[in-house]
């Protein structure tokens, strides 16, 4: 079985979508996970520890860090490298423990 189909590059996204981070709007490439997306963009951190503040980024990129979280239109604890991109999302820096929200509800903050 040939790897070649399970890799793709993010050159093959041949057009972006808006999206907003920190308040800030960014034109990222489509079809695209969002951690994937934020980096392209030169974003560095995506949260900060709740022990320590140390920011952190995208690590493993395969949704077994959680060192990508991050808040999507308010909802909290999202592993960004598993998320897709779509247009409009609204995405904040997960800065330290974000409360927990029962399944269909989002978060005020």
């Amino acid at each position: 079985m040939s790897a070649d189909s399970l890799f793709r590059s993010l050159a093959v996204a041949q057009q972006n979508v808006s999206i907003e981070f920190e308040g800030q709007p960014l034109s990222v490439p489509d079809k695209v996970s969002l951690a994937a997306a934020l980096l392209a963009s030169g974003i560095r951190h995506t949260r900060e520890s709740a022990i320590s503040g140390r920011p952190a980024a995208p690590y493993c990129m395969m949704g077994v860090c959680f060192e990508c979280l991050v808040q999507v239109d308010g909802q909290a604890n999202v592993q960004s490298c598993l998320v897709p991109v779509r247009a409009g999302m609204r995405v904040r820096r997960q800065c330290g423990a974000a409360a927990l929200v029962p399944a269909g509800e989002v978060s005020d903050e």
